[in-house]
């Protein structure tokens, strides 16, 4: 993923609630992992979703499951921009482990389209949000 744009990097710790029966993290957890480096993207750009307004919502995702991740440790998510169209983009996501640098654990995608909530369909991206997801970053969130 080396000619994509990163924009995310959050670190996560490894519940002892994030197994299942066998003794690793559960295969929907990778989601959450995933889910929770967007949201903090986009509460960092202060693009929040709103019933009674616009916003941006999933309508995509994929994970590739690599290899286990098990209890203890913590999770590095890296995200990356992707392509554009007029009201969505994909990002491209990295799942690896803290203690485990340079493996990648799992990866996937997430395609997000702006929504206009109150009329229940995709709207074109506003200029300022678009702005805002291309603006180059010093740090990632």
């Amino acid at each position: 993923m080396t000619d994509r744009t990163p924009i995310c990097e959050l670190t996560l710790p490894i519940r002892w609630g994030d197994q299942d029966a066998m003794g690793h993290v559960n295969n929907t957890v990778y989601f959450r992992y995933f889910e929770q480096c967007r949201i903090s993207w986009f509460e960092a750009m202060g693009i929040l979703a709103g019933p009674d307004g616009e916003g941006p919502i999933l309508v995509s995702a994929s994970c590739n499951f690599r290899r286990e991740l098990v209890y203890p440790g913590s999770v590095v998510v890296r995200q990356y921009l992707g392509e554009f169209g007029t009201s969505s983009f994909e990002t491209y996501l990295e799942l690896g482990r803290t203690d485990e640098p340079g493996t990648v654990f799992a990866d996937g995608t997430a395609r997000i389209v702006w929504v206009d909530f109150p009329k229940r369909r995709s709207a074109p991206l506003p200029a300022h949000v678009k702005t805002q997801i291309l603006r180059p970053r010093g740090a990632l969130v």
